[in-house]
């Protein structure tokens, strides 16, 4: 769709065919005619005939000038395939206008058929440095096009077939807010006229309504009742806040003139529409004022028009509905390019959707959000594959949510637009993991808060196997906290991603007993010293935070050591060892009265835990390595038992410090 694409969908039926024929053959005249007046469905079967009989080689300049008009009249039937080949054998017929190069390679856009699109702009750019602004965001578009499908937004796209006909069917509308009744135009065969369209070959179109039933199920579409829909072409529609008010596009037709578009109302009333009343803009008679929206708080109108003072093209202008006089303004060079903006819809007073063939895009019309900033300004997104194609997408309305239903002529060799379904699911984020104990077993009964920096605060039972799992939002910093009866509690911090795709991140939680003593892997000293070693911070560090996730909790630190040695020598060496992590807590700001340091050598060997038997299959649960049982193994074994001895443990001595 084009400069005048408006026309090509909303223009009325002709009052009398012409002659296409006469002595012996088309007349080139009549086809420029033709498409002067807009009848490019006419004008490319007569430019055909035309073309068909230009034979001799003397002729071919002039069968590159019909090419190139034939050409013309495809692309603004939206035939990007014919247009095409249209442009191409005027090339071929060294036809000398520099813009069908331009013509070209947005038509092999529109196909899709990027890289040949690319060299197309190229040569353009080539012959035409001074309109390389056009070229090169052609060529962006091309480029993101090609890149589209690999990498598409979540939005999944169907084609709506209980509301599409065998004809063309755009431009829905959702009427009040419980969004259960739906308007658009058609132009399937039982719409109002019989005449066929010379603009494009088709009924003229109508208004039409789905509604849902009871069940919430969409109901096939019909007319609408009332005086809305005549011989003429209507479409395109907006409604007032109240419902009451409906804004639509009526060609404008008269015999031998100009096909253009105008604005009408239509006043609701006993469930019918009133016969429309033409809405005056301004008193420009030969400019199109077309494809109403309505802002959602009913003071603005705002629509496409090709009248002077615009940037090119079609542009997006409004008017104000209270005052009318003097408001009238073009919506600027932000929204606005030489190409055409139409098809405009209002999601609220500050967030505009419209159709541009001028932004970069994946070719033909494509939708665009456009936000307004504080500043007056408008940030412009492409809504990206799948919502846009390399067809023209436009004419988008919203429903609940980010759901709703736009129309596009992609897929169809014919040009004929059809309504589309889309919805933006929910993103799947969420956490889960297991709450443990300090021997890896599920500790039944735990309960797990979570609290997001958004607000938003979930409290959930674990599972009898120790599972958890919650629901989570983008970009929100969580803090998670794990506790259960006989249990210290513990905390995690993290913060989900900011990607827009699904995603589950995992967490477990160690808890630490309040009944009996937890080993704390992974603390070292130096030989035969109570020297810590740096690799033992991460272990310590872990108790520093217990405590902290703990404040009215005692410990006593112990550690242990392995046969080797007396018994007055490695209580020593213990005790020196408990109080060097007693100092290294008490440096990392924990209160000295919580913590009491106690060395007990090698009077206490290690019982073997379910968690320490599958480490090590060579033991069994309850096992308990004392001196007997360590001489009774084999050299290996008795190395990795004495491994097992040495350790650090902390047991809580209570809960209630500074409690009272």
């Amino acid at each position: 769709m084009r400069h005048n694409s408006i026309y090509m969908r909303y223009t009325a039926a002709i009052l009398c065919a012409l002659m296409l024929w006469s002595c012996g053959g088309a007349k080139l005249a009549v086809a420029d005619e033709q498409m002067e007046r807009g009848e490019y469905y006419d004008a490319s079967r007569t430019y055909r005939g035309v073309y068909n009989k230009l034979k001799k080689r003397e002729e071919r300049p002039l069968r590159g000038e019909v090419a190139y008009k034939m050409g013309l009249c495809y692309r603004k039937l939206n035939m990007s395939a014919r247009a095409s080949a249209a442009f191409q054998n005027a090339l071929r017929y060294s036809y000398p206008d520099s813009l069908t190069h331009l013509y070209l390679a947005q038509s092999l856009q529109s196909e899709g058929r990027y890289r040949d699109a690319i060299n197309a702009y190229q040569d353009y750019l080539a012959t035409e440095p001074r309109d390389a602004a056009v070229a090169e965001t052609g060529i962006a578009g091309c480029r993101k096009g090609m890149g589209a499908k690999a990498s598409p937004t979540r939005y999944v796209v169907k084609q709506a077939k209980l509301f599409n006909s065998r004809r063309a069917d755009f431009s829905p509308m959702f009427a009040g807010d419980d969004h259960d009744v739906l308007y658009f135009t058609t132009t399937n065969e039982k719409v109002t006229g019989s005449n066929r369209s010379e603009i494009t070959g088709m009924k003229k179109g109508d208004i039409w309504v789905a509604r849902k039933n009871e069940q919430g199920q969409w109901q096939r579409p019909e007319a609408v009742e009332g005086e809305l829909n005549t011989e003429h072409d209507e479409g395109i529609i907006s409604f007032s806040p109240d419902g009451s008010t409906m804004y639509l596009t009526r060609a404008r037709r008269e015999p031998n003139a100009h096909t253009g578009v105008e604005i009408f109302t239509s006043q609701r009333g006993d469930a019918k529409w009133s016969a429309p009343v033409k809405f005056e803009i301004t008193a420009d008679t030969l400019s199109s004022y077309g494809h109403p929206a309505v802002s959602p708080d009913g003071n603005w109108l705002i629509f496409a028009s090709d009248m002077p003072g615009g940037m090119g093209g079609l542009d997006l202008w409004r008017i104000n509905l209270k005052e009318r006089a003097g408001t009238l303004e073009n919506l600027g060079e932000f929204i606005n390019t030489p190409g055409d903006e139409c098809f405009p819809y209002m999601r609220a007073d500050s967030l505009l959707y419209f159709a541009s063939d001028g932004h970069a895009g994946l070719g033909g019309l494509d939708l665009f959000r456009a936000e307004q900033t504080p500043s007056g300004g408008w940030n412009i997104t492409n809504m990206g594959y799948p919502v846009n194609s390399a067809s023209d997408d436009f004419g988008i309305t919203f429903g609940e949510g980010e759901s709703g239903y736009f129309s596009s002529n992609r897929g169809d060799g014919r040009g004929y637009d059809h309504l589309y379904s889309f919805v933006l699911p929910d993103l799947k984020i969420t956490i889960s993991g297991m709450v443990l104990d300090k021997d890896e077993e599920p500790v039944p009964n735990s309960v797990i808060r979570i609290v997001g920096d958004d607000g938003s605060n979930q409290k959930a039972a674990g599972k009898a196997d120790g599972s958890f799992s919650f629901p989570l939002q983008r970009g929100v910093r969580y803090v998670m906290l794990a506790g259960a009866k006989g249990y210290l509690n513990a905390k995690q911090e993290f913060r989900a991603d900011t990607a827009e795709v699904d995603a589950e991140y995992g967490v477990d939680f160690i808890l630490a007993s309040i009944n009996k003593p937890n080993v704390v892997d992974n603390i070292f000293y130096d030989f035969d010293k109570a020297t810590l070693r740096p690799e033992s911070k991460t272990a310590l560090d872990s108790i520093v935070q217990v405590l902290r996730d703990n404040p009215n909790v005692t410990i006593e630190m112990a550690s242990h050591t392995d046969r080797w040695g007396s018994e007055e020598y490695n209580q020593k060496l213990s005790q020196r060892r408990a109080q060097s992590v007693i100092d290294y807590l008490v440096a990392a700001g924990i209160r000295p009265e919580r913590l009491s340091p106690q060395g007990y050598g090698k009077s206490r060997p290690k019982t073997i835990t379910k968690r320490l038997a599958r480490r090590y299959p060579q033991f069994k649960e309850g096992d308990v390595l004392n001196e007997e049982f360590i001489l009774s193994l084999p050299e290996e074994g008795q190395e990795v038992a004495d491994q097992i001895n040495r350790r650090t443990e902390f047991q809580v001595l209570s809960i209630d410090y500074h409690m009272y």
